[in-house]
């Protein structure tokens, strides 16, 4: 009884967080792009901290943002990071709240999905179509490189391009990681997550968001790589720090 009482004080404070600025950025997004932008970063900066603190609250649902590495962190650079859930997206913002991030996703995500489709449309994250040419997801990353770099903005990707359903890391897709450092030749940060693979979607999180937790951490910072075969080799390199560090907290667990 006290779990289904949780469950729905959980809902209930989550569905009040996010359900107006989610309404109102629907009727702004259409309107005015100012006033979605607005709606935009109050969702980004505000709400994704607030979901985060009512799971701790009425689940004890921990969010660990390990600070080793920020310090190493330059003012602009790519994030390369494992990936296990829509809620990734909620995390990053949690974590780094005072720059501008944006996300490298597949375009089904720009269209029904409550909160979170308006802003990255009117936000201009990159949308990779699903269907359609190579070339044409390679020219989408040509110009959110450039974006980006003008706008002194920081982008994820999340180079297996689907979630895992069970935490394991997947195969680590070269083309889109080497089509973005071409294109925003930056430094990049490897940044490993986990706990995201058990609360994946609405049937499993309340049966497994209670103690749980979702963690993030940077785990190095690299220069920016130049050419195939640097950019390739750090690829690598960045799936065999993600596995290890996802050893560690799982030995932990």
């Amino acid at each position: 009884m006290l779990n289904f009482l949780s469950n729905v004080i959980t809902l209930s404070c989550c569905l009040l967080t996010v359900s107006i600025p989610a309404i109102l950025n629907i009727i702004a997004y259409p309107i005015s792009k100012k006033w979605s932008l607005a709606i935009s970063h109050y969702i980004r900066t505000v709400c994704s901290h607030r979901v985060f603190v009512i799971f701790r609250m009425y689940k004890h649902f921990d969010f660990e943002g390990y600070a080793d590495n920020l310090e190493k962190l330059p003012p602009q650079f790519i994030i390369v990071s494992n990936h296990q859930s829509l809620m990734d997206i909620a995390l990053y913002m949690n974590f780094f709240r005072n720059v501008e991030l944006r996300f490298v996703a597949k375009d089904n995500l720009a269209r029904h999905v409550p909160l979170v489709s308006e802003m990255l449309r009117t936000e201009e994250h990159c949308m990779i179509p699903r269907r359609g040419k190579p070339s044409v997801a390679m020219e989408t990353l040509d110009r959110f490189g450039a974006r980006v770099m003008a706008r002194g903005q920081i982008p994820i990707i999340f180079p297996e391009g689907t979630r895992s359903k069970d935490g394991s890391l997947g195969t680590f897709y070269t083309a889109g990681f080497r089509r973005l450092c071409e294109a925003a030749p930056l430094p990049v940060a490897v940044c490993a997550l986990d706990g995201g693979y058990r609360i994946n979607n609405l049937r499993t999180i309340f049966q497994k968001l209670y103690n749980g937790s979702y963690r993030v951490k940077v785990l190095d910072v690299f220069p920016a790589p130049k050419g195939k075969e640097a950019q390739t080799t750090l690829l690598e390199k960045s799936k065999e720090l993600i596995q290890a560090q996802l050893d560690v907290w799982r030995k932990a667990d």
